[in-house]
């Protein structure tokens, strides 16, 4: 007989709150049944407690096709269970990941702990599954036998470490231990060890070496940092005995796939003096920005100025820029480079003593210095040089590990320019070494070392090579006596000077920077004109203003009336920064200008007024400019009204110079 469907109850729809997080628990679920098992270590806990989430996810599907007759919404203890089992699959998701992309010799070291925790998820996903209102919620005979078969999984559980892991582990801290008493592992079982951690070349060994430097920031314990420090010390050599032929290769792809990283750092980014990004921005007491370590380096050289503005520091605090340093964070996730800060390196090296590193630092420098000095060829030796060069831009214990180990006249040998890569890899080598204020005393006095940068200044093979030889002589000029040493050569002073006008961008900034710092001396200055460097400046300010007129400040400031002589012609360039530049090139530029027309006298000044609109620009700056840009046009203003009534002198003018026109200046009422 047919049955009316009137007849029939009508369905009561589920609640649709709990429809969704039966739905969100069911992706959790799986999304963490799709993760692999970790393949190196621990790999039963993690295959089992994936398993068991397979088989949860198979479960939760069916409880969406229940059709739900008697019971409008699930019952609260079910409902419960849900929310509990959410978080417990997302600990078990977390756990997993964290071992698959953490640290392998880290996890290795920590397995029981984490053997344990594998466990404990299991007890708790075994308790809600126990707890579950199976008769509540009238599943079908075939769901429920399901849920019997996951409490049965479930409940037979131990937290397991097979004894091949134990035994890797017990591998790993023997050879820790004899790399601590200065004994060489041997080199077949080293291989071993890391083929089983699938460290299997350098591209894997630097990724773990960077993974193992995350995690000792996050530690907060410090003998788990020592301990961590230690294996960054292990990889750093393994990975130079075992494969450091191939990381040359590597990094060559990564500059191919990163591209020119110094052509895209906005200009607000970058410190003033390293012309690097910044990491760790700070305030001085001029209201400049610069990078910490910039400056920090900038005062222990014993300069009591600003470097940007030359102003003097009224005390040696500094104030962290956050807003800056939020903005830089967020440009560089964007453009997926690392970022780590001055703050966080520090507390990479405070704990960098650790005689296990140390000792494996030494081990892995005598490697390479031995090799490159043995190899037969240019290419091997490239090899070994890029290793250094790496290993000497880590912290301060590898560079001068590499410096007493007698690195520099290896080096030496290397900086010709009939291997060009060979050549960018020596000299940069060279450049992370002078980073530590010892090795600059060795650069200087190592016989050959001064003469061989100058000569890839200036007759480098390539643009990178000439750029990283003028970044060395800037490092060596924050030492006060090297900066008035290298300023008397000739050579230094020309070989800047000419990289400054013809080289890239990149290179253009090195090239300033040294010339910056070595304006910063009297007599070099001299010398700065002798070869030009007002129309160097000039030129430069054409496509990096900023920088030229930033030179131009400092050559004036400290020149006298040979520098002013020579700027006088540039002041309608310097108007038109005013005009147009940013707040930075701007202030640079009232500063010059203010120098110039105080020290060049009325002639002087009468070529600024007689540009047209030049109050109008001056009144804009004093209104919109930086704290200094603003003082230092209003100082401009005044000096243009007592020259406008005439109450302006020239006291110091002995030169001469073009007659500017008499154009009136028409002053704001």
């Amino acid at each position: 007989m047919a049955v009316s469907p009137e007849t029939l109850p009508p369905k009561k729809k589920r609640s649709s709150s709990d429809e969704r997080l039966l739905r969100s628990l069911l992706l959790r679920s799986k999304e963490t049944s799709n993760l692999s098992p970790i393949p190196f270590v621990l790999y039963r806990n993690s295959n089992s407690i994936i398993r068991k989430t397979k088989l949860l996810t198979l479960l939760l599907e069916e409880l969406l096709l229940v059709d739900q007759v008697i019971y409008s919404s699930f019952p609260a203890s079910a409902v419960l269970c849900f929310e509990e089992l959410y978080i417990v699959l997302q600990s078990i998701k977390t756990l997993i990941q964290d071992c698959l992309f953490g640290s392998k010799l880290w996890l290795l070291i920590q397995q029981q702990s984490v053997a344990n925790k594998f466990h404990e998820l299991t007890l708790e996903l075994s308790t809600l599954v126990d707890i579950f209102p199976v008769k509540e919620i009238k599943l079908t005979q075939d769901v429920a036998e399901l849920v019997l078969l996951l409490r049965k999984l479930c409940s037979k559980t131990t937290p397991l470490v097979e004894e091949k892991d134990v035994q890797l582990k017990i591998d790993v801290l023997e050879k820790l231990d004899r790399i601590k008493g200065q004994i060489v592992p041997q080199q077949s079982k080293l291989k071993e060890m890391f083929t089983r951690l699938e460290l299997n070349d350098s591209a894997t060994c630097t990724d773990e070496i960077e993974i193992l430097e995350e995690e000792v920031r996050n530690q907060s314990d410090e003998k788990s940092k020592a301990d961590i420090v230690a294996l960054i010390g292990l990889v750093r050599y393994a990975k130079c005995v075992l494969y450091g032929e191939s990381s040359a290769v590597r990094t060559l792809r990564s500059r191919e796939k990163s591209g020119s990283m110094d052509l895209t750092i906005p200009a607000d980014f970058r410190c003033p003096i390293s012309l690097d990004l910044v990491r760790d921005p700070v305030v001085v007491s001029t209201g400049q920005t610069y990078d910490r370590a910039s400056i920090n380096l900038w005062i222990e050289s014993g300069h009591t100025t600003c470097p940007k503005t030359g102003q003097t520091l009224d005390h040696t605090e500094m104030i962290p820029n956050c807003a800056l340093r939020n903005l830089i964070v967020m440009w560089c996730r964007e453009h997926r480079i690392p970022f780590e800060s001055t703050e966080t390196k520090e507390k990479v090296n405070c704990v960098t003593t650790n005689k296990t590193l140390l000792e494996a630092t030494k081990m892995t420098v005598s490697f390479l210095i031995q090799k490159a000095r043995a190899s037969q060829s240019s290419e091997m030796a490239n090899r070994f040089v890029h290793e250094l060069r790496s290993l000497a831009k880590t912290d301060a214990n590898s560079r001068a590990c590499i410096a007493e180990a007698d690195g520099l006249p290896l080096l030496i040998k290397f900086l010709g320019n009939e291997h060009p890569n060979l050549q960018v890899n020596a000299v940069t080598t060279i450049l992370n070494l002078s980073i530590l204020e010892e090795n600059k005393t060795r650069i200087m006095e190592t016989d050959g070392v001064l003469n061989g940068i100058v000569e890839v200044l200036r007759t480098g093979a390539t643009w990178e090579a000439k750029g990283n030889a003028a970044a060395t002589i800037f490092s060596l000029t924050g030492v006060h006596a090297y900066r008035k040493k290298l300023g008397r050569k000739t050579r230094v002073v020309k070989g800047l000077m000419e990289l400054a006008k013809t080289g890239p961008i990149s290179s253009k900034r090195d090239a300033l920077v040294a010339i910056l710092n070595l304006a910063g001396d009297r007599e070099t200055v001299g010398k700065l004109l002798e070869v030009g460097v007002v129309e160097m400046a000039s030129e430069v300010m054409d496509g990096l203003p900023e920088e030229g007129v930033t030179v131009l400040e400092a050559v004036v400031k400290k020149g006298g009336l040979a520098a002013i002589t020579a700027t006088f012609h540039v002041i309608k360039k310097l108007a038109m920064i005013l005009r147009d530049g940013t707040e930075r090139a701007q202030e640079s530029a009232a500063a010059t200008l203010v120098n110039v027309c105080r020290k060049g006298g009325s002639e002087t000044v009468s070529e600024l007024a007689a540009i047209p609109g030049i109050e109008r620009v001056i009144w804009e700056v004093m209104g919109m400019g930086t704290g200094r840009g603003r003082r230092k046009a209003a100082t401009l203003l005044r000096i243009l009204r007592r020259w406008a009534a005439g109450l302006y002198s020239n006291p110091t003018a002995a030169y001469s110079t073009t007659t500017a026109s008499s154009t009136a200046v028409v002053l704001p009422g």
